[in-house]
């Protein structure tokens, strides 16, 4: 059944994609209509969430926060759909690159390269990195429940050249290819919240603390690998800007948890910068440690 409703509703996405990007921003704006003003689509989850990240903001300034975080929303569902047939010309004008020059020193020196990013900007566009840089590239995935979709997200972050990875899958791959020799960098998207049986450490997220993801930082100590965070800005609708920030190139001699520290740190200072564009609607802090 699951298969039938792609095969019907896939063709229509597909058009769609075909579509002006601005053309489809006015589907945006119909789009927030209904999930924001009509149905209210996890807008409990999401004021709650910028209430405890912002306790100082009045109610106006907490509103404003969510009005323009659901515009920017909608954004991202079109130009996920925009995504299907976009070209590399139109993509290498939306998202621009500020500074290869840190990964390409960091491949000089013989590093492979974790590349961290929060659930902040444009995420999803991150895969045209792969077109500028000498490295073998992965991106990591939670796979999802319907093949047909997960099939469709595969084929889409990987348009790039990158190879898109299970993080069921990853840590293996890794092993493998610093054992030949193989110089990498992979993209982990690391700063949702973990499962309370699998979380290893908490810190403070945004002034909250909740068990964090510690994976990033385990693999670069015993892969010796850098660790970059990728920091994503919006611009302006339907242009972002991407720039790279090493966090370290000696991983193995810094203490426990530094990095995951250094990490969110990062993000905290865009969610603080431009709270908007941060993705409010998960329960990022539904394991929140009083």
């Amino acid at each position: 059944m699951q298969q039938f409703g792609y095969y019907i509703v896939y063709p229509l996405i597909w058009l769609l994609s075909k579509l002006p990007l601005p053309v489809l921003y006015v589907f945006s704006d119909i789009l927030y209509f209904f999930v924001y003003m009509l149905f209210g689509y996890r807008k409990k989850v999401v004021r709650g969430n910028i209430i405890m990240a912002f306790p100082k903001k009045n109610e106006a300034e907490i509103k404003r926060i969510e009005k323009k975080f659901y515009h920017h929303l909608c954004d991202l569902v079109v130009e996920s759909i925009k995504s299907i047939s976009i070209s590399e010309t139109e993509i290498n004008k939306r998202f621009t690159i500020e500074n290869m020059e840190v990964l390409n020193d960091l491949y000089a020196k013989d590093k492979s390269v974790l590349l961290l990013c929060g659930h902040y900007a444009s995420w999803e566009w991150s895969g045209i990195i792969n077109r500028w840089m000498p490295y073998k590239g992965y991106a990591v995935y939670k796979t999802l429940r319907n093949p047909k979709i997960n099939e469709l997200l595969v084929r889409l972050r990987g348009k790039y050249g990158g190879d898109i990875v299970s993080n069921r899958k990853i840590v293996p791959i890794l092993f493998r290819n610093k054992r030949d020799g193989v110089k990498s960098l992979t993209l982990m998207v690391t700063d949702q919240t973990p499962k309370i049986s699998s979380a290893k450490h908490a810190d403070t997220f945004m002034g909250i603390k909740v068990p964090v993801f510690t994976g990033a930082e385990e693999l670069s100590k015993k892969l010796d690998c850098a660790v970059v965070y990728l920091r994503i800005e919006k611009k302006k609708r339907g242009h972002y800007k991407a720039t790279f920030k090493t966090l370290t190139d000696k991983a193995p001699s810094l203490p426990d948890y530094q990095i995951t520290r250094l990490f969110l740190d990062e993000v905290e200072g865009q969610i603080k910068t431009a709270p908007a564009f941060y993705l409010w609607s998960h329960k990022r802090w539904k394991h929140r440690i009083d």
